[in-house]
């Protein structure tokens, strides 16, 4: 018996110490992606414009996003919605959001932020207890700052550059960046290093949910992006990059007033003195 039970800790212990040999490896070669975000001499964030090299790639896999949206996603979305209960729907959600707490614990710790990252320790420690494994949110109740960062924002508060926007297969819009950001995420939650694990990737599984929440909630303005905008790669670009930015900028107290800055300071508040400005101009516009 005792050598069966050495063995299966021999077992566990090698299989994690394989994961944690795994996660050094791909994280690796994911931060060496972003020295072409830090070798860009100017981001274009800083300028208000957009950065798209790949656009031809990043169309095709558009095309092929809304091809898995128009004939999986949003039926499946709709569905979802539209049989289970709304008191569910968001039940799933609060516990999706949940289990990405500890993971935003350690992103707000290596932004220096301890404040936030022990706010998201706590979030979570009242929410799984008291909430029932986070299917409720008491810590908004006892009026807990709210936390939402992302391994993204950690390496744009160390100073990495946006780098080109991309669109990533059955995911959507992102940066190099934030692609990064995206998969080092999927490595870096503490969740994931417990020694056993009865539920593999149950993470990637309640943000699947999550996600069908929010598309069969919002599907009419998601529909009028994707299926009623004359160009919906360049309108989804657009509405991404934007949100991104003003997220990213709400701790910058200089690049957020820059963002409700005056179009016409330069031509003394009058936008008459220049006829061809176009207040209503697509700043991305290509």
């Amino acid at each position: 018996m005792s050598g069966c039970l050495t063995s299966g800790r021999t077992g566990v212990n090698e299989t994690v110490s394989s994961r944690i040999r795994f996660r050094h490896v791909a994280l690796g070669a994911l931060l060496a992606v972003l020295s072409a975000c830090a070798s860009q001499p100017q981001d274009a964030a800083t300028r208000g414009e957009v950065f798209d090299p790949y656009e031809k790639t990043n169309r095709g896999i558009h095309k092929f996003n809304r091809g898995v949206d128009r004939f999986l996603f949003r039926p499946a979305s709709k569905g979802y919605v539209k049989v289970v209960p709304d008191p569910m729907v968001t039940s799933f959600n609060n516990f999706a959001e949940n289990i990405t707490l500890p993971g935003q614990a350690v992103d707000y710790l290596l932004q220096g932020n301890l404040k936030q990252s022990g706010n998201a320790l706590l979030r979570f420690v009242i929410n799984s207890t008291v909430g029932g494994f986070g299917l409720s949110k008491p810590a908004d109740e006892l009026n807990l700052p709210p936390v939402d960062t992302d391994f993204g924002e950690t390496l744009y508060v160390w100073g990495f550059g946006e780098g080109a926007y991309v669109e990533l297969p059955f995911y959507g819009p992102s940066t190099t960046r934030d692609a990064v950001g995206v998969v080092v995420n999927l490595f870096t939650n503490p969740i994931d290093l417990a020694p056993t694990r009865p539920v593999d990737n149950l993470g990637l599984y309640a943000e699947v949910v999550r996600r069908m929440g929010d598309r069969g909630r919002y599907s009419d303005t998601v529909d009028s992006i994707l299926y009623e905008s004359a160009d919906s790669y360049a309108q989804a670009r657009l509405i991404y990059l934007q949100n991104r930015r003003f997220e990213l900028a709400r701790d910058d107290e200089d690049a957020y007033l820059d963002l409700y800055s005056d179009p016409y300071a330069d031509l003394g508040g009058d936008p008459a003195a220049d006829p061809y400005l176009d207040p209503y101009e697509d700043p991305y516009a290509e």
